[in-house]
């Protein structure tokens, strides 16, 4: 038998997530300008060059993609928090762990769940 996790510290988490949410805010914001069309102007740059840039773009864009879904996860947490359905699993509907909340505070799964769908 496993223990029951206690309720988590809901104004700590909710903190965290809220600086969490502006780093990636932020993040979001300078890589706008690394996703950018290249120009292919062959006067201007060589064809590696352009190769390098339409590769730094493609990377950027990449990661981009992952912070706008780490913002969007950010967001339905902080939203589960104001509607006090946060830190229960969607499984099993147990408490989630703190120190799993303090690792990942957008996690939707305790870690008996988790690791059942992997």
């Amino acid at each position: 038998m496993r223990d029951t996790p206690q309720k988590p510290d809901f104004n700590y988490l909710k903190s965290k997530l809220l600086v969490l949410r502006d780093e990636t805010q932020k993040a979001l914001t300078q890589l706008e300008s690394s996703t950018q069309t290249v120009s292919l102007d062959q006067n201007r740059v060589g064809r590696l060059s352009r190769m390098d840039a339409l590769q730094a773009q493609a990377m950027a864009k990449a990661s981009a993609l992952r912070q706008q879904v780490l913002l969007d996860n950010l967001n339905s947490a902080l939203a589960k928090i104001d509607s006090a359905c946060y830190g229960r699993c969607l499984e099993c509907d147990e408490w989630i762990a703190m120190g799993r909340l303090e690792l990942d505070p957008s996690a939707d799964y305790c870690i008996s769940c988790a690791q059942s769908f992997e």
